[in-house]
C-alpha cells in the first residue's frame, strides 16, 4: 500500500510538472558579439540594445513573461565564442544565441547550438555556408550573406563595366566565402580576377596590399573585409592615389556605421549592398530614432543591429505561438520557419527550409557631401533586388535540411 501511494504522488508530480514546463514563460537572450574591435560599432552594445528593444517590443512581458538580455565579448576568437556559448548554455540557462559577427566564430556557435539543441539567430556573420554546406535544423541566418553581396554589388560592378578585379581579403572564413562567392559571379559575368592577397583581421597598414593592387592594374580592387578593415583600407587607398590612377574601389560588405567613420567626402561614390537603411519609410525611421536616443553616441542602426531586433522579435513570436518555451531549439526554429516573417524593419518575408531569412536586399551608392540633408543622410537607392532573386536559390544548396 506504501509503495501504491509512493508511486501515485510520483505520477501526480509528473503530471503536474508537463503542463507547467509546457507553459515555461521564462527566456534567457544572449547577445555574443565583438564588444571592443573593429567590429564593434556595426554590432556590439547597439546589438544587445536592439534585442532589448525587441524584448519590450513584444509584450510578452506585460502577458507575464520573464525575458533577460545578456551580453558577452567573443573577441573574434571562435574557440572563446565556443567557451561562451557552452558556458551559457550547460550553466546559464541561455535559450539563444543571437547576432555573433565573424564568420570563423558564427560556424563555431552553429555547431555547439546544434549539439545543445538551442537557437542561433545570426545577423552578424556574413558567411553563405552558414545556410548551405554548415546548416543545421537549429541556426536562423537573418540579415544578408556572401552570396547577397556578392550577387548584386559584384554583379552591378561588373555589368557597369568594372570587368578586371584584384581582391584584398581578410584571410578567415568570412572573407574566403566573400571573395570566393564574388569570383562566381564576376567570371559568370564575363569578368575576370587579376589577382588577390589575403590580410590578417584586424590590420592597422594595408599599404603593401594596396600596392599589389595598383600594381595589378585591375580596374575594380574589391574589397572582401569589413568593418575597421574596410574603413582602413578606403582611407589608405584615398591616400594612395588608387582613384587618380584610374582604379575604383568596390567596398563588398559596408555599414553605415563605416560610412559614418569615414566621412562623405572619402565615401562618396562607394557602391555597395544592404538589407536594410534607417530612412526607408515611416517604421524603419521611426524606430531608428528610439534607438538613437538610446545609444551614447546617438548613431542610427546598422543593418546588424536591426536584424539582432527582427530576429529576436521574430523568435518571440514563435515561443508564444508554441504557448511557451519549449526550451527546444529545433522545435522552436521550426515554428519560426512556419510563421511567415512580418516586422517594421524588414517587412514581409520567410524563413526557408535552410535557415535562411528571405528579404528584399538594396544596392546604395553613399551621398556627395553637397546630397546629403543631414546627419546620417548618407544613402541614395540604386536599386532594389526582390527576395526571390536576393539569396541563393534552394535548388543550388548544399543544406542537408533541402530535399531535392
Amino acid at each position: 500500500m506504501k509503495h501504491r501511494l509512493i508511486a501515485s504522488i510520483a505520477a501526480l508530480a509528473l503530471a503536474a510538472a508537463a503542463p507547467a514546463l509546457a507553459q515555461d514563460k521564462t527566456v534567457k537572450i544572449g547577445n555574443l558579439n565583438d564588444m571592443s574591435s573593429l567590429y564593434a560599432d556595426l554590432g556590439g552594445p547597439g546589438s544587445t540594445l536592439a534585442a532589448q528593444m525587441a524584448v519590450e517590443d513584444s509584450g510578452l512581458t506585460a502577458k507575464g513573461w520573464k525575458i533577460e538580455v545578456v551580453g558577452a565579448d567573443h573577441q573574434n576568437k571562435p574557440d572563446v565564442a565556443s567557451n561562451i556559448a557552452r558556458q551559457w548554455y550547460d550553466v546559464d540557462n541561455v535559450d539563444v544565441i543571437i547576432d555573433t559577427p565573424n564568420s570563423g566564430v558564427a560556424l563555431a556557435v552553429a555547431a555547439v547550438t546544434k549539439d545543445k539543441n538551442r537557437v542561433f539567430i545570426n545577423s552578424g556573420a556574413a558567411s553563405s555556408d552558414l545556410t548551405g554546406k554548415a546548416c543545421t535544423p537549429n541556426t536562423v541566418h537573418w540579415t544578408y550573406d556572401t552570396y547577397t553581396l556578392a550577387n548584386t554589388t559584384g554583379k552591378a560592378v561588373v555589368k557597369a563595366g568594372g570587368d578586371s578585379w584584384f581582391f584584398i581579403t581578410a584571410d578567415y572564413a568570412f572573407g574566403h566565402a566573400l571573395e570566393r562567392d564574388t569570383e562566381a559571379v564576376i567570371t559568370a559575368n564575363g569578368g575576370k580576377v587579376l589577382g588577390k592577397v589575403r590580410h590578417p583581421l584586424n590590420t592597422s597598414d594595408f599599404s603593401s596590399f594596396l600596392l599589389q593592387a595598383q600594381s595589378s592594374k585591375a580596374k575594380i580592387v574589391g574589397l572582401a573585409n569589413a568593418g575597421g578593415d574596410t574603413t582602413n583600407s578606403i582611407k589608405q587607398a584615398s591616400e594612395f592615389g588608387l582613384a587618380s590612377g584610374g582604379q575604383k574601389l568596390a567596398a563588398l560588405l559596408l555599414f553605415i556605421s563605416d560610412v559614418h567613420a569615414l566621412g562623405l567626402n572619402v565615401a562618396q561614390g562607394l557602391t555597395f549592398t544592404e538589407s536594410f537603411y534607417w530612412d526607408m519609410n515611416e517604421q524603419t525611421r521611426a524606430f531608428s530614432d528610439r534607438f538613437s536616443k538610446r545609444m551614447k553616441n546617438g548613431a542610427k542602426p546598422t543593418m546588424v543591429q536591426a536584424g539582432a531586433y527582427a530576429g529576436v522579435l521574430h523568435y518571440l513570436k514563435a515561443l508564444e505561438a508554441l504557448g511557451g518555451n519549449p526550451h527546444d531549439g529545433a522545435k522552436v526554429v521550426a515554428k519560426m520557419k512556419e510563421i511567415p516573417t512580418d516586422d517594421p524593419l524588414f517587412g514581409k518575408g520567410e524563413i526557408r527550409v535552410d535557415g535562411r531569412k528571405i528579404h528584399p536586399v538594396y544596392l546604395f551608392e553613399v551621398k556627395k557631401p553637397s546630397e546629403s540633408k543631414g546627419p546620417w543622410d548618407y544613402y541614395k537607392l540604386i536599386a532594389t533586388v526582390p527576395a526571390n532573386e536576393a539569396f541563393r536559390p534552394l535548388a543550388q544548396s548544399e543544406c542537408p535540411l533541402v530535399k531535392k
